[in-house]
């Protein structure tokens, strides 16, 4: 066959060409199928096949704009979070009103100041509790709090943008919260003894309550990780975290004011225009939890954590990097054959191989592994 002469002069046969020209293309199909696989199988040494669970994104949006995709696909959750902290802050209000404004008659049943807190107290936490357990708190996480979120996204749950709007949301609903509970106490809840349900030191002074809200929000953040990482006790996280808040405003409020949440604290310190140490409440919550994460890592090891969500016992979406069903067949609680659908299983953990393979899929948005 005649050959073809280039610019240079140089010859080369046309089906020589041809052959080339083929491979590149088979190269090019190649690599894109290997993109859009999900499952690698490996053969070992010993000449049995393994199962490497690699996620990829079906959607060819993900990854190229991550704030909008993020904000697209899961700006339901965002909203959530913002109307949980809302909702958090509304009964807060009401329930200091209620118990701390003078003229209340509930205020006068109850003259005894720590009373009327542990009373305080057991409302907040029942509060919380009702929004972990709720339809809103099981699809979102129920984090109502930045130091929360910020904690997962370290310990690689929760991905950065998902991390960012949460916190917006949490912030914009927990004043939002503040202010229609204005529009309707009115002057009630700017009336000295109640202040917008503010946050700021106690007489102790601010190194003190800087040490509390570190103290408290390790204690809160061990019995999350330690309650939602057990397929026994994993069930009952939210319940233990509102013991846990009912149980800081009776005791430790009047150390800090309790709050353990950065967004709390702001939504009554705008309206109320009082930024007394408002840099404690920014800093210690957010310090003592990390400070919980880091230590429960170094106890059990990252593979220990399966989920961001304080409550999982539900069928709602999960946004996060979440190992739930993992958990839940370590735990007994589903078989393997219930993971095969839907599983969010990821082949990272001690557990071992499961019977039949760790060939459950992790939900698209996780890492790949290595």
């Amino acid at each position: 066959m005649e050959g073809v002469r280039g610019e240079h002069g140089s010859e080369r046969d046309v089906s020589t060409m041809w052959i080339e020209g083929s491979k590149l293309r088979t190269g090019i199909t190649a690599t894109r199928t290997s993109h859009n696989r999900e499952a690698h199988a490996r053969v070992s040494d010993s000449g049995v096949i393994s199962h490497e669970v690699r996620t990829s994104p079906h959607d060819p949006s993900v990854g190229r704009q991550p704030l909008l995709n993020a904000l697209r696909r899961h700006w339901p959750e965002y909203v959530m979070e913002g109307v949980e902290l809302g909702l958090y802050m509304i009964s807060a209000c009401a329930f200091v009103v209620l118990l701390q404004y003078p003229m209340s008659p509930v205020h006068q049943a109850f003259p005894d100041p720590a009373l009327r807190r542990v009373l305080i107290g057991i409302a907040m936490g029942m509060t919380a509790i009702g929004l972990i357990y709720s339809p809103l708190g099981q699809r979102s996480g129920a984090h109502f709090n930045p130091a929360v979120t910020l904690t997962f996204f370290r310990l690689g749950k929760v991905e950065f943008w998902d991390a960012a709007f949460y916190g917006a949301a949490q912030f914009i609903g927990g004043l939002l919260g503040v202010v229609l509970s204005a529009l309707f106490l009115g002057e009630l809840l700017a009336q000295p003894s109640v202040r917008y349900a503010v946050t700021v030191p106690g007489m102790a002074g601010v190194g003190v309550a800087f040490l509390a809200e570190v103290v408290i929000s390790f204690l809160q953040m061990s019995v999350i990780l330690r309650f939602s990482n057990n397929p026994r006790l994993a069930h009952f996280t939210g319940l233990f975290a509102g013991a846990m808040i009912a149980t800081y405003i009776g005791l430790e409020a009047p150390y800090s004011g309790m709050s353990m949440n950065p967004a709390r604290t702001f939504a009554s310190a705008l309206p109320a225009q009082i930024w007394t140490a408002l840099w404690l409440y920014f800093t210690a919550p957010p310090l003592g939890m990390l400070l919980a994460a880091e230590l429960y890592v170094r106890q059990y090891g990252i593979h220990k954590v399966f989920c961001a969500k304080l409550h999982h016992h539900n069928d709602k979406r999960c946004i996060f990097h979440c190992n739930w069903k993992q958990l839940s067949v370590a735990g007994g609680q589903l078989s393997v054959s219930d993971t095969r659908a839907d599983a969010h299983i990821d082949p990272r953990t001690d557990y071992g191989k499961l019977p039949g393979g760790n060939d459950g899929q992790v939900n698209h948005y996780a890492k790949k592994t290595s």
